[in-house]
């Protein structure tokens, strides 16, 4: 749960041009659907991938840690349309490494968040915008979103090569109304910067044997990194949210990524990648045609969590119950007395 930060409710109302790039304050996003799923893969593998030595890995156990993908279909924000494909790894930040799951209860002390690993989008603005202001890792690439009665699913691809594909079982009713925050690390002009994302909306999620998805990954060399994880084929947990609203926090953080000598080049890119770029928001077209997936219904992720994920899922199942039984005996009540 989170209350929007006061300094930002206290910009409500007015305007700013960053770039040539203009917003109404604050920076928020309407009527947005979104899915997520969880992975788990090797922590001590995802650590070489992290920028710096301030970053880490979150870890379930000593040697799993959170692969995170989550595909959002803008609708409605100040820079038009556009679908946003995030591949980030659970991380924390800070001198060491945290202790296992420690970190989810204790998030600002840890720096609890996601490293963005891979952050295509599919108008010019969206690249020039959170690449050159919030530093995220944007570039074009062929997007799209699909909702069906029984799945949701996105396709990402770049010139013409497949890079990832996620499709989730899209569960019977987003019913949890669910107000969150959370922090983005990125790393741009050989800095690492950190971004704050506020959302909310109603999730429709599945945890352990119960999360259907799977995750493709192809032929893109920006993906090739990925296949050395681990990742497994069962998913962590899986969600979907019908709609939500966001905002982006104007306020970020930034500082020098250190190497044991000197950088030849600047890590991994900088204003140059984005100093010509405009405000196009025409989207790009989405992959070609391709066969749906299947949800692979026999791999569970790894077993270390599953006890504890069925516990949260008969609890959560047991609290509905509950909640509509409620609701039935006051509907009831208000029928007895006119």
């Amino acid at each position: 749960m989170f209350r929007l930060p006061r300094r930002i409710q206290s910009q409500t109302g007015r305007f700013s041009r960053v770039d040539g790039i203009p917003y109404e304050l604050p920076i928020h996003s309407e009527s947005s659907p979104a899915l997520m799923a969880g992975f788990t893969l090797d922590a001590d593998k995802a650590a070489k991938l992290m920028p710096g030595n301030e970053l880490h890995p979150f870890r379930l156990t000593r040697k799993k840690g959170v692969l995170l993908v989550t595909v959002i279909d803008y609708r409605v924000t100040d820079i038009g349309a556009y679908i946003e494909f995030s591949v980030a790894i659970a991380c924390t930040h800070g001198p060491r490494r945290a202790p296992p799951l420690l970190p989810l209860l204790f998030q600002k002390k840890y720096g609890l968040g996601q490293y963005v690993y891979d952050l295509p989008v599919n108008t010019e603005v969206s690249v020039k915008g959170g690449k050159g202001i919030w530093g995220m890792p944007k570039h074009l690439g062929n997007l799209d979103f699909r909702i069906t009665d029984g799945t949701v699913s996105s396709r990402y691809a770049e010139g013409g090569r497949e890079a990832v594909r996620i499709e989730i079982e899209r569960p019977k009713r987003a019913w949890l109304p669910l107000r969150a925050a959370g922090a983005n690390y990125c790393a741009f002009r050989g800095m690492l910067m950190k971004s704050y994302i506020y959302f909310r909306g109603k999730l429709g999620f599945r945890l352990g044997r119960r999360a259907k998805a799977k995750l493709e990954l192809g032929d893109h060399p920006r993906v090739q990194p990925l296949k050395e994880l681990g990742v497994s084929q069962g998913a962590l947990f899986t969600g979907f949210f019908p709609q939500t609203s966001g905002v982006l926090d104007d306020h970020f953080e930034a500082w020098f990524l250190s190497q044991p000598t000197l950088p030849a080049e600047t890590y991994p890119e900088g204003l140059e990648s984005v100093v010509n770029l405009g405000q196009g928001q025409n989207p790009m077209p989405p992959p070609g045609e391709a066969p749906a997936l299947v949800a692979d219904r026999s791999v569970a992720p790894e077993g270390e969590l599953l006890t504890m994920e069925q516990e949260l899922v008969e609890e959560v199942e047991h609290e509905e119950a509950e909640l509509h039984r409620d609701e039935r005996s006051r509907e009831h009540e208000q029928g007895a007395h006119p």
